[in-house]
């Protein structure tokens, strides 16, 4: 499912390399958010959005669901929000769900925002309201909320903004908190560019087992096309009971063909870091950026170190990212002091990231990367590549230069809502770009190529080290 095998892991171990790549979750700022959140996680960095007289009842709960929401997105997202987009978003994500639940005509009203804010929020109350009065009886008022918020969010046309719901959060907040995930064991990202959802299986799993490829495109699930789902609508569908069996229609990179692959669920758990030593180097690969994952790193590098190893390869290829504050610590092994990133809000408020002191580096060092680095893999990389305290070999990364918060609702549903772009060290905005290496080493993306005789990414890394070793 997505995220690797420990928070992060998880969180895409069905889901999404959001992250979505990957998901970045980043940590709240009191002082900015006090007026309406407030921090309930340093790690988990969900904060809930107050809503006063909580306890009413009924389409006026509902209501304020919406409102509040409403409000959040115009307060926190990370670019100018036009109401009319969330107007209409709005409407189409309840007419969509009518349509699809046997309502031919759905009747809503089409209504157009005002520019003011009251306003705007009173056109949303209207158009959820007239949903409520003629389907309310057959799909509960609080089913027609949910859908209005997720419409009004997908108008934003953010792959990473997304509504969640009280199961959802639940399985998000269990993820960053790592731990063992049910499901086939794949990540998957959402293309920004194409839509396409694309999936990378991970070693030893059913999904991998099964003859799932890095890079195949998925069609459907259990015949269900996922054109136009979510990251997070296409999890809760491949994710199930242990045991139990999911189709899958993918496409592979390069062809035309289609194929149903049949995945039966299993309990996953993905560790977080891999090592060994040969010949004197100390190769590490890393599957996300969670909750535990400095700590392993850094046994990992531990133990490398005492078994002889005089160089080390850092392996970020197919790590799909996961979480700020654990990309900001993985960095501080090899950067001193400094600058490892900043966030930067709507309004161009900068929020810095220094090295945290946990200086003990490996080196010398060279960092695989390859398409599917992304995320918080993205910022270790471009902070090592931007402090030449490593280099950077493989193809470019991702593109993924965004971070989502996760705001709790009152009703324990929560919005996942994209606040901030970051940059590099060197002030580099990565989102749609990537990061060149600096030592460009094409290779198919195919896990079974990775870590054997025909990985020339590691051999050309291995070589470079060697050569290094050998000048000094």
């Amino acid at each position: 499912m997505k995220l690797p095998g420990r928070a992060l892991a998880a969180l895409l171990v069905v889901v999404i390399a959001s992250l979505s790549g990957a998901v970045i979750v980043q940590r709240e700022r009191q002082a900015r958010e006090a007026e309406q959140s407030v921090t309930i996680g340093t790690q988990n960095s969900v904060a809930s959005v107050e809503i006063p007289d909580i306890f009413i009842h009924g389409s006026a709960l509902d209501r304020r669901l919406l409102n509040a929401s409403f409000q959040k997105i115009q307060s926190v997202y990370y670019k100018p929000v036009d109401d009319q987009v969330l107007v209409s978003g709005e409407r189409n994500g309840l007419s969509e769900y009518l349509k699809t639940h046997g309502v031919a005509q759905p009747a809503l009203p089409q209504l157009a925002s005002t520019g003011d804010v009251t306003a705007d929020q009173r056109v949303l109350d209207n158009v959820l309201q007239a949903a409520i009065d003629r389907y309310g009886k057959r799909f509960t008022d609080t089913v027609l909320m949910q859908q209005a918020i997720k419409g009004m969010l997908a108008g934003l046309k953010d792959p990473y903004t997304t509504y969640l719901t009280p199961d959802e959060i639940r399985q998000l907040e269990e993820s960053l908190n790592g731990g063992d995930f049910g499901g086939i064991g794949v990540y998957i990202v959402q293309d920004p560019r194409s839509g396409q959802i694309l999936v990378q299986p991970i070693e030893n799993t059913p999904a991998a087992h099964a003859g799932i490829k890095a890079g195949d495109v998925i069609l459907a699930v259990d015949g269900k096309p996922v054109k136009g789902q979510s990251l997070d609508m296409v999890e809760r569908e491949i994710r199930g009971r242990t045991g139990t069996s999911v189709q899958l229609l993918v496409r592979s990179q390069g062809e035309k063909a289609t194929r149903t692959v049949t995945v039966v669920r299993e309990q996953i758990h993905v560790p977080s870091v891999a090592a060994k030593v040969e010949d004197g180097i100390g190769y590490i690969r890393l599957a996300d950026f969670g909750t535990s994952s400095f700590d392993e790193l850094r046994a990992a590098i531990a133990k490398t170190r005492s078994g002889g190893a005089k160089a080390y390869i850092l392996d970020l290829r197919n790590n799909g990212g996961g979480l700020l504050d654990a990309a900001v610590d993985i960095s501080s092994l090899w950067i001193k002091q400094g600058v490892i990133v900043s966030t930067v809000d709507r309004p161009g408020n900068r929020d810095v990231h220094q090295a945290t002191g946990r200086y003990a580096p490996a080196e010398p060092l060279v960092v695989l990367v390859n398409k599917y680095t992304a995320s918080a893999s993205e910022i270790t990389a471009g902070a090592i590549q931007d402090d030449h305290v490593g280099t950077v070999l493989g193809t470019r990364t991702f593109g993924k230069g965004v971070v989502q918060s996760i705001y709790r609702l009152p009703d324990l549903s929560a919005l996942k809502i994209t606040t901030a772009r970051y940059l590099t060290p060197s002030g580099r905005d990565i989102d749609h770009k990537g990061i060149e290496p600096d030592i460009v080493v094409d290779q198919k993306v195919d896990p079974a190529i990775i870590d054997s005789p025909n990985d020339k990414q590691l051999t050309a890394a291995k070589n470079l080290l060697d050569r290094e070793l050998a000048g000094r």
